[in-house]
């Protein structure tokens, strides 16, 4: 019965969000649409990145570069796979298929590049993991701009346009159920003790530098699926689309969601997203007030927007308090 109730909470959100998102894809004006998708790409990007700066309290900076081996390991699917078919299913569904695989190859790809840096670099803590990981994100793009096979600096052009609403919004969903799920199970108990103390959570047998690497493996899939959605949705791929400035994004939206969070950095990346497409007819100034709103809001609320907290907590149901013992009665029993 309770492996029942755990495969309902896991599978139930995407049966209410894929109608759900096709009403959407389909309600909704091209403009609205692209905004919604880079809308569910940071959110993709801000939760998995929570799993190691929120979960573990380690500082990563290398998030661009999971996205950009994601990003091309799908591309290289799609574009090896353009002229294949499946027989047995219409052109749509055989398409949506393939890309799905594709997907799925990225994610595999990036979680590879994340079990490679974590297993080495996750011994290291604070400051010498985030310079680490910096260095593996400009490690990747270099190596991408000096590898023909990638396209070299110019990157990959002409690939087939797979990414919707529904696609966006699905990968979404998934990050935020697996991060729910991971938050919830014994392994996140674990991560979260590494957080709080790491050295009394390895006194008490906790294998601190296994449970870092599995949250960074985890972490780096998600980042390759964002990749390979953002890459499908403008048609090309380059070195430039995963600069530290991007890793940077996203840091932030997870900083001022609140650190642990999986709700904040959802409203975090949405607001971020929404305000700097607001601002573009400010397009001189736009950068300056989008800076000016993080100075602010981190003075304010240096805890970020949820801190530790999540929406659903206010769904969760509290035993009620203990009935206060009644007086005496008479002769030794109960009144």
């Amino acid at each position: 019965m309770a492996r029942l109730r755990s495969l309902a909470r896991s599978f139930l959100p995407f049966l209410v969000a894929v109608p759900f998102l096709l009403a959407l894809q389909a309600a909704t004006p091209p403009y609205r649409t692209l905004v919604l998708i880079n809308v569910g790409v940071n959110v993709i990007l801000a939760v998995s990145l929570n799993v190691v700066n929120g979960f573990t309290g380690q500082f990563s900076l290398g998030h661009a570069g999971f996205m950009s081996v994601g990003a091309y390991a799908t591309a290289k699917v799609t574009l090896a796979l353009a002229d294949v078919q499946l027989s047995f299913l219409p052109v749509a569904a055989s398409d949506a298929l393939l890309f799905g695989l594709a997907l799925l190859f990225g994610m595999l790809a990036a979680a590879a590049a994340g079990l490679l840096v974590g297993l080495p670099s996750l011994r290291l803590r604070g400051d010498y993991l985030a310079i680490v990981t910096l260095g593996f994100g400009e490690i990747i793009r270099s190596v991408i701009e000096n590898t023909p096979a990638l396209g070299g600096a110019l990157g990959l052009t002409d690939l087939p346009l797979h990414t919707t609403l529904a696609w966006v919004g699905l990968g979404a969903v998934a990050t935020v159920v697996m991060a729910r799920r991971l938050a919830t199970s014994t392994q996140g108990r674990a991560l979260f003790a590494i957080r709080e103390d790491e050295v009394a959570a390895e006194a008490m047998g906790v294998d601190t530098t296994g449970y870092k690497v599995r949250a960074f493996v985890i972490s780096a899939a998600y980042a390759g699926l964002a990749g390979g959605l953002i890459v499908h949705l403008i048609g090309s791929v380059s070195p430039s689309n995963f600069n530290f400035v991007r890793s940077m994004e996203v840091v932030v939206m997870v900083v001022l969601g609140g650190l642990g969070s999986i709700t904040g950095s959802v409203v975090a990346a949405t607001v971020l997203t929404i305000s700097l497409e607001a601002l573009r007819e400010f397009q001189q100034y736009r950068m300056v007030v989008y800076a000016l709103m993080l100075v602010v809001m981190m003075l304010a609320r240096p805890q970020g927007l949820f801190g530790t907290r999540e929406v659903w907590d206010l769904w969760r149901r509290r035993k009620p308090a203990a009935a206060p013992p009644g007086p005496a009665a008479p002769g030794g029993g109960a009144a």
